[in-house]
């Protein structure tokens, strides 16, 4: 019998009040494993814990976070190979994607143990003769974190991590459809020599789990990234909250890449492809708008039916496999809901869509290119969030840089070109809030700044040493030395 795997909360593993299942989608005969769900009542204990541990974990020293940040860093890079395949195993990402994530939850934590270390303060004159100020960052209090499910591992750590480094006391609760990798995470973070209450694991549903976060008085800021109608909810929430908390959205994306004509055709294919298709397209970041000028268009469009022709679709856990599978039968429904609306609208689907079937019963679709589609089409509009990409032809860059920008959001956007004119003017003119030039949108490094516009994000960027913003709250100290 599968033992339950329990929720963490005061520095003690407790029972749930029911179990979630936690199911391999490269295999849905797979049982991954079954974790406690905890309750509002376990919620609550779990925001007491954290408000008891709060004072002394806010006032501890730079080297007791570094020492426990750097820990969990070096557990989670030895075992990243162990903890991407159970990644993979769970969220259908391909075994290598699965362990180059985990490697980046441990660079991120070892980047936040550093800046633990790298105090930041400013001291100057007072307008006022005879006075000093001093400006000072302190630790907000209890963060709640609420993460999807798609980037398992890595979003909890970038969440965690500098929640931690700045003395803040955590309730973290993930997608209920990844608990694995959130479960192995906090073991990890449990093992590191932070106090009891500091950190705290609930498993749990949005209704009952996430609402006690938003809920609850003693809880100062949500860190939240998922879809935006919950984004807005949680907005909404947290601003009509007494005390109001503080908040931080990453929601949707409907990321344009640029393909001008005088790109290298073999580099914007592989970037377009890469970008729009890997991961399963189960990504913020995907590249799901292909715009493409009129003289390389119809080069573009053959090139890339033929490269997806070439890309193996089957379990995450093989050697050689390119794109495993969608992550549920919900996110596989709307997947197909959106191919069928694509095609209903007039866009021509030039390839792929189709179910498949493989050795084990699991949620395996072909990725999907829409040619002649135009940008006020749903497909060209809202988030898919799958292997659904759409070409749309534009007749000079112009047009390219209008169509990309005629968004609600502003996540990322790319262009493929040689040309540093080009390049310059979409950097500084495009509506995103990460700009990549020849390399897919979908692929950042940990130490600068990740985040959006528009409908996108809200409050603070994540990641690198930008997160402090949200993490910390300014103190202005004025003294008068008499």
């Amino acid at each position: 019998m599968t033992a339950i795997l329990k929720n963490f909360i005061g520095g003690e593993w407790v029972d749930g009040s029911g179990v979630t299942k936690n199911i391999n989608p490269s295999n849905t005969n797979d049982l991954v494993g079954e974790y406690a769900r905890a309750d509002k009542a376990q919620t609550e204990k779990a925001i007491a814990a954290a408000k008891a541990a709060f004072p002394a974990w806010a006032h501890s020293t730079p080297q007791q976070r570094y020492d426990a940040l750097n820990k969990i860093s070096l557990e989670i890079i030895a075992r990243k190979e162990e903890l991407g395949r159970l990644l993979a195993r769970e969220e259908g990402k391909t075994l290598p994607e699965g362990i180059g994530e985990v490697a980046r939850a441990g660079q991120i934590f070892a980047f936040f143990a550093g800046e633990a270390l790298r105090l930041i303060g400013e001291k100057g004159a007072s307008v006022r003769p005879g006075l000093d100020v001093e400006l000072t960052r302190e630790p907000v209090g209890i963060i709640g974190m609420i993460t999807p499910w798609n980037f398992p591992i890595a979003i909890p750590a970038w969440k965690i991590a500098p929640a931690l480094c700045y003395g803040n006391t955590v309730v973290f609760k993930p997608a209920e459809l990844v608990p694995g990798s959130a479960h192995a995470l906090s073991e990890i973070i449990t093992r590191s020599g932070i106090p009891a209450g500091v950190f705290n694991l609930v498993i749990g549903s949005g209704s009952v789990v996430g609402q006690t976060l938003l809920e609850h008085p003693d809880v100062a800021a949500i860190s939240f990234t998922g879809s935006v109608q919950t984004g807005r909810k949680i907005a909404q929430a947290c601003v009509l909250s007494n005390p109001m908390k503080k908040f931080q959205l990453e929601m949707g994306g409907k990321n344009p890449l640029v393909v001008l004509d005088d790109a290298d055709l073999k580099t914007a294919v592989e970037v377009a492809v890469n970008g729009a298709y890997f991961s399963t397209g189960q990504r913020c970041t995907a590249s799901s708008r292909l715009i493409v000028t009129e003289g390389i268009h119809d080069r573009f469009v053959a090139v890339v039916a033929e490269r997806l022709k070439g890309l193996i679709v089957d379990d995450a856990l093989k050697a050689g496999v390119h794109i495993g599978p969608v992550v549920d039968q919900s996110q596989l429904d709307q997947d197909l809901r959106y191919i069928k609306v694509g095609q209903d609208e007039g866009a021509k689907l030039a390839w792929g869509g189709e179910l498949l079937k493989r050795e084990t019963p699991g949620h395996y679709l072909q990725p999907a290119l829409f040619t002649e589609a135009n940008n006020n089409m749903r497909i060209a509009r809202e988030e898919i969030f799958g292997p659904v990409a759409a070409v749309i032809r534009a007749k000079n860059y112009d047009e390219a840089l209008a169509i990309s920008n005629d968004t609600e959001f502003g996540l990322a956007s790319g262009i493929c070109t040689s040309s540093l004119k080009y390049a310059s003017h979409y950097k500084r003119n495009s509506e995103s809030g990460m700009v990549m030039v020849n390399l897919p949108t979908a692929g950042v490094d940990y130490h600068v700044p990740f985040g959006g516009r528009k409908g996108s994000s809200y409050g603070a960027r994540e990641q690198g040493s930008y997160a402090r913003e949200f993490y910390t709250t300014v103190k202005t100290a004025y003294t008068y030395p008499g």
